[in-house]
């Protein structure tokens, strides 16, 4: 099991900075691939970028689609939803953030372990898999202490704090997965099966806290295979893949207000 820190967090009121990431060489040279997922409970807000409102009402337990951004910078500021626009105090506000070209990352706003709200920007590893193989990833975004997760009933991420994250190797199939209290049987989330699609990559996000209750968010990468690729395999419990997620130097509000501008064009053209 790969554990790492590679998440900074970026809590309310700090200005934002370069998010740079290694580039993936699958990605064209000016767009970056950036997905948000909003886990920060009963806090539906606005995204500004530039001074203007590009999504509105976004729910706590959304994720966006992986979303082709142009590179660039972007004034950004997040509102409460529904509030007057851009007018009052934004909940969160960056300034000439930079949206660099080639990154592949999930910003996620969500809970501290105190319970304070914080902006995590984490870099998915894109990487190959091998024939048979699933990759997994588990993140700890809940205000919540330390967890260990469970694949059919054996802990295989003990003592996982917030906003760490695990990554390991798994046959390709389906593991009920559960979430516990770090030493104990008491479950906090789950359990849950997951469906691991041979190739890609499977992240599962654990947010919420204890008064608003706690949930598991999966997101999917594919296109990940090693060659051959379609190799089939069964079920099994979690094994260590010994790999690292690229180094994340630095940190933004990038995904927020670039994903909304995205998402804004994305619905022009479906009208």
């Amino acid at each position: 099991m790969a554990r790492t820190r590679t998440a900074v967090v970026l809590a309310a009121g700090t200005t934002g900075t370069l998010l740079a990431l290694g580039a993936s060489p699958a990605l064209a040279a000016d767009t970056a691939t950036v997905s948000i997922l909003h886990a920060v409970p009963a806090t539906p807000v606005d995204v500004y970028a530039n001074g203007e409102r590009l999504i509105d009402d976004f729910q706590p337990g959304t994720l966006t689609d992986p979303l082709q951004l142009p590179a660039g910078d972007y004034d950004l500021a997040l509102y409460p939803a529904d509030a007057p626009d851009a007018s009052g105090a934004p909940l969160l506000s960056a300034d000439g953030v930079a949206v660099p070209a080639g990154a592949n990352a999930t910003v996620v706003a969500h809970l501290d372990g105190d319970g304070a709200p914080a902006l995590t920007p984490f870099v998915n590893d894109t990487s190959a898999v091998p024939a048979g193989q699933a990759r997994v990833v588990v993140r700890h975004t809940a205000a919540a202490p330390a967890v260990d997760v469970r694949a059919g009933g054996s802990v295989v991420a003990p003592g996982l704090t917030n906003p760490d994250e695990a990554t390991l190797t798994v046959p390709a199939g389906t593991v009920s997965a559960d979430v516990v209290l770090a030493g104990t049987d008491t479950v906090a989330i789950g359990p849950a099966d997951l469906d691991l699609a041979e190739g890609a990559t499977t992240i599962v996000y654990a947010w919420g806290s204890e008064d608003a209750g706690f949930e598991l968010a999966v997101q999917t990468i594919s296109g990940a295979h090693s060659a051959p690729s379609g190799v089939p395999g069964g079920s099994a419990g979690l094994a260590d893949d010994g790999s690292f997620p690229a180094p994340l130097a630095a940190l933004s509000l990038v995904g927020l207000a670039a994903a909304g501008l995205a998402a804004r064009r994305l619905a022009s053209t479906r009208v």
